[in-house]
């Protein structure tokens, strides 16, 4: 064949891949989600294999564990006793609560460790919604933000780098950035969960923290995963409320979303690898169906591809332990 343009040279040898190479993956892009419970014990969560409502003792030696591989970005999710929710889910400002004080062990313990703390009432609400619940059943947007603030505000005095608000209120990033900033929280920055989708796949993490919604569903403030245009007007008003970085959530399904609002923003982009995305790969792998290491690195890589610059995900510790050589 008389070809001029051959596209398999650059693939012929593997240091010419490794320079034409585009996408990178390291352990620097990614956040450790990890949930919390008051227990002495770490409790294993059964929808997701590996994953399990760790102890003070147990959260302290996975946090080592990760950043001896090079993570040090992790997100808190707490489990909450019963007894402490609430309608309008005041333990989420307690500042002797669960997260405020795990902040403060981690940073006692790490000064340099970088703490995500989620911003949204769900853990902490007997209706098992992000926002207070009307009589009528609606969700009510303003107060709602009046209670996220005052959540934000507890976790930064606490020590949070960073707070991520997951409720998709309308308005509550300029409401927080004016909050923080009237406190003198300044620094602390604010990853907004942008495009956040009322998906089917975030069951096994309301298993994990037992905050499915009492009656209802989300539909009223989470994305219809229908719309993408939608996404598009969320970043630019989350950008323009004061927002440092934006997220998409779930990551795998939603690509085309992350792609759309890296060619919109220049703003840093999060995605999230969530929990029933996990549960898959975990129970396939399991089962011999699929190759774990292999099929868990693509598709972070597949996320990174699309436009994240960090990756939430449950194969924090493991993926970075395969990309160091500390696993095999």
């Amino acid at each position: 064949m008389n070809l001029l343009q051959r596209p398999r040279r650059n693939r012929k040898h593997p240091a010419i891949r490794a320079f034409v190479r585009e996408t990178t993956l390291g352990p620097e892009h990614f956040i450790y989600p990890l949930f919390i419970h008051a227990g002495d014990d770490d409790e294993p969560i059964a929808s997701m294999p590996g994953c399990a409502r760790l102890s003070r003792k147990g959260l302290l030696a996975e946090v080592e564990a990760a950043r001896a591989v090079g993570v040090n970005l992790v997100a808190l999710f707490p489990a909450v006793a019963e007894a402490l929710k609430t309608s309008d889910g005041r333990e989420a400002w307690n500042p002797n609560g669960l997260i405020p004080e795990t902040i403060k062990a981690l940073k006692d313990r790490w000064p340099d460790l970088v703490i995500v703390t989620d911003v949204a009432l769900d853990p902490y609400n007997s209706d098992g919604h992000d926002g207070i619940v009307a009589p009528d059943g609606r969700i009510l947007n303003d107060e709602t933000v009046e209670a996220l603030c005052a959540q934000a505000l507890c976790q930064a005095h606490a020590g949070a780098d960073i707070v991520a608000p997951s409720d998709m209120m309308d308005g509550r990033v300029q409401a927080l950035r004016e909050a923080l900033d009237g406190e003198g929280f300044t620094d602390a920055s604010i990853l907004a969960y942008t495009a956040k989708y009322a998906s089917a796949f975030y069951g096994p993490f309301r298993d994990a923290l037992d905050s499915a919604p009492k009656s209802g569903d989300k539909k009223t403030y989470q994305m219809d995963p229908a719309n993408a245009r939608e996404a598009l007007r969320e970043a630019e008003l989350d950008e323009v409320e004061g927002a440092d970085i934006l997220m998409v959530k779930p990551a795998g399904p939603y690509l085309d979303i992350l792609a759309a609002l890296r060619r919109a923003s220049n703003l840093p982009l999060a995605a999230y690898q969530v929990s029933g995305e996990y549960a898959m790969l975990k129970a396939a792998s399991e089962r011999g169906w699929l190759d774990e290491k292999r099929v868990v690195l693509e598709s972070l890589l597949g996320i990174r591809r699309a436009g994240a610059d960090v990756i939430f995900t449950y194969f924090a510790r493991q993926a970075a332990e395969w990309l160091t050589g500390a696993r095999k």
